[in-house]
């Protein structure tokens, strides 16, 4: 009598299907680690200002241009965000530093993803020199 042989393992078929599968969403991955890695360059220049102990006092135009020289030193790039994306707003006497914008990355053909990245950093309370 014959004994039968059962094959174990993943058929030519099955291995290019995960193959596929792998593929995909390590090119999707190449495509989104450098946005984060921007996203989270952002988040440190913002938390690098409030740190600061002058910056609730300071001046819109000035917290942009300390922003801009710290998002340069963390390799984020100019087109990343743009200067309208940048807010300062007053809440209960604390000034709070916002920024919100939205990344498009071109994927697949007519098929691009839309990362949209918001934070916000609280300043403090405007210092009045009493």
């Amino acid at each position: 009598m014959r004994t039968r042989n059962q094959q174990q393992g993943l058929s030519l078929i099955g291995f290019l299907i995960v193959l596929a599968v792998v593929g995909f969403f390590a090119y999707a991955a190449m495509l989104l680690i450098p946005a984060y890695s921007e996203y989270f360059g952002v988040v440190k220049s913002m938390k690098a200002i409030a740190d600061d102990p002058g910056a609730a006092s300071m001046p819109v135009e000035q917290i942009r241009s300390k922003l801009g020289y710290n998002m340069a030193i963390q390799y984020v790039g100019d087109k990343t965000v743009p200067p309208n994306a940048i807010k300062l707003n007053t809440a209960g006497g604390a000034r709070i530093l916002q920024i919100a914008y939205d990344k498009q990355i071109p994927f697949l053909y007519n098929v691009s993803l839309l990362l949209h990245f918001e934070h916000s950093e609280n300043l403090g309370p405007p210092n009045t020199g009493y």
